[in-house]
C-alpha cells in the first residue's frame, strides 16, 4: 500500500497530534460529566490510533524499500 507524501503527512499529523488530543479531551469531559460508555469510546479510539499508526508504518517501510531498489 502506497500513499502520496501529502496524504502520508496529513495522516501522520492526524494520528500523532489530532486523535490523541481529541481522545484525551473526550475522556476528561466524559469522566467529568459521567457520560455513558466513555471507557469503551476511549478503548476503541486508542485501537484506531494504533491501527492507523501500523498502516502508516507499513506505508513508510514500502516507500523506503522502493527507494533502495
Amino acid at each position: 500500500m502506497k500513499l502520496s507524501n501529502k496524504a502520508y503527512d496529513i495522516l501522520k499529523f492526524i494520528d500523532i497530534r489530532v486523535l490523541p488530543a481529541l481522545l484525551t479531551f473526550y475522556g476528561i469531559i466524559g469522566a467529568t460529566l459521567n457520560i455513558p460508555y466513555t471507557q469503551a469510546v476511549l478503548t476503541i479510539g486508542a485501537g484506531a490510533i494504533a491501527c492507523l499508526g501500523q498502516i502508516l508504518g507499513i506505508s513508510s517501510n514500502n516507500y523506503y524499500k522502493d527507494k533502495e531498489n
